[in-house]
């Protein structure tokens, strides 16, 4: 199965905004800040990204990239089409 990866982390440290800016104007705490840059969510409050998303006026497939699985090869598989 694919994941989300989220880029909070990537996109302010791109754009040189801290933490604190983001915590004050979006009205989020240090803790789910920090839960969201590390990518450990387990469930996305959809309010708290649009209002990080009006902050930083950016998109949210700025902030949230889809990773699809890679299916494991088959070792078998490849020793026979030797």
């Amino acid at each position: 199965m694919g994941r989300i990866i989220i880029k909070i982390e990537q996109y302010r440290l791109k754009h040189n905004i801290s933490k604190y800016r983001i915590i004050k104007n979006c009205g989020v705490s240090a803790t789910q800040l920090n839960n969201y840059c590390r990518n450990e969510i387990t469930r996305v409050d959809l309010p708290v990204l649009a209002r990080i998303c009006d902050y930083l006026e950016c998109d949210i497939c700025d902030l949230l990239e889809y990773e699809p699985d890679v299916p494991e090869r088959d070792i078998d598989h490849d020793f026979n089409d030797l």
